[in-house]
């Protein structure tokens, strides 16, 4: 007669064996515990808060988790009359309030009264700074700009066929340059003859009094290469660009220093607005100097 199995060790080896190979939920390479999650007591800036931060998972000793970056919970609330897109700096710091790295986040066209909700990834360190703890981030500055005059979202074309950004300019000895780009996103030629036209706004998009906008650099320099060119016709075929210049001096003096964050263009007289935030530091100057727009140079490939 075959004898019967006690069930005790039975039990207790099936016990064992589960035990060592045991995962948790949500926890990748089987050794890392759980994500550690805070919320986050932010007054915010502008209708923009912080209201969470997601910290790694920690791992166990000898196993290798999966990459699981920081990342921050936010809201935007418009409680304006219009349609608004937001752009956003996010920083990432140390408990003691050292910002260790930072990134820029756009939330698109939220409608008048309405609360958007999103996440956003501290960027993958690559220099130094990766021995430094993140476990806070914090709202460090929000533009927002009508929805119908924002820049149009990358790979994507405006109706008006062409589109105006700025990009990240030069400063030295308190002198500012900055490229404003128009590009021929569309399928026909466009043509633009003389300067941008310009219109200067506070952070309450505003107009801003008291600045002259001069046509070349008004004396400002005589270092931006262009700038004081008379204009020309020039014809964008689809793709290509032109570039004007934005030149100013940031010098502070007797009165009070003005700064205007949005510039409203039109690339000519009748095109449609495009609000850009080039963040003029105008100082006392009262003057800003832009150049006739230009094509863009094309490189010969050799």
């Amino acid at each position: 007669m075959r004898r019967a199995t006690p069930l005790l060790p039975v039990l207790v080896a099936a016990l064992l064996l589960a035990g060592c190979g045991s995962e948790r939920a949500g926890s990748p390479g089987g050794g890392a515990g759980p994500t550690p999650r805070s919320s986050v007591s932010d007054p915010g800036l502008d209708g923009v808060r912080v209201t969470g931060v997601t910290l790694p998972s920690p791992s166990t000793p000898g196993i290798v988790a999966a990459y699981s970056p920081v990342s921050a919970a936010y809201e935007v609330v418009n409680d304006s009359s219009e349609a608004l897109t937001y752009t956003i700096l996010f920083d990432f710091t140390t408990a003691a309030g050292q910002v260790v790295t930072n990134t820029r986040q756009t939330v698109r066209q939220v409608e008048p009264g309405r609360t958007v909700r999103g996440t956003v990834d501290m960027p993958l360190l690559t220099g130094g700074g990766g021995d430094m703890k993140v476990t806070r981030a914090k709202v460090s500055q929000v533009t927002s700009v009508l929805a119908a005059e924002a820049p149009a979202e990358p790979g994507r074309c405006p109706s008006s066929g062409i589109n105006v950004t700025t990009d990240e300019g030069d400063a030295a000895m308190g002198l500012r340059v900055v490229g404003l780009w128009l590009e021929n996103c569309g399928t026909a030629d466009y043509h633009v003859e003389g300067y941008p036209q310009l219109t200067l706004l506070d952070e309450d998009r505003e107009p801003v009094d008291g600045v002259s906008i001069l046509r070349g650099s008004g004396g400002i320099t005589t270092a931006v290469t262009g700038s004081d060119d008379p204009p020309r016709p020039v014809t964008l075929k689809p793709g290509e660009r032109a570039r004007a210049s934005l030149v100013w001096r940031n010098t502070t003096q007797g009165g009070v220093a003005v700064n205007a964050p949005y510039v409203r263009v039109r690339a000519k007289s009748g095109a449609a607005p495009v609000t850009v935030t080039p963040h003029l530091d105008l100082g006392t100057t009262g003057k800003l100097g832009v150049s006739p727009w230009q094509a863009e140079e094309r490189r010969q490939l050799r």
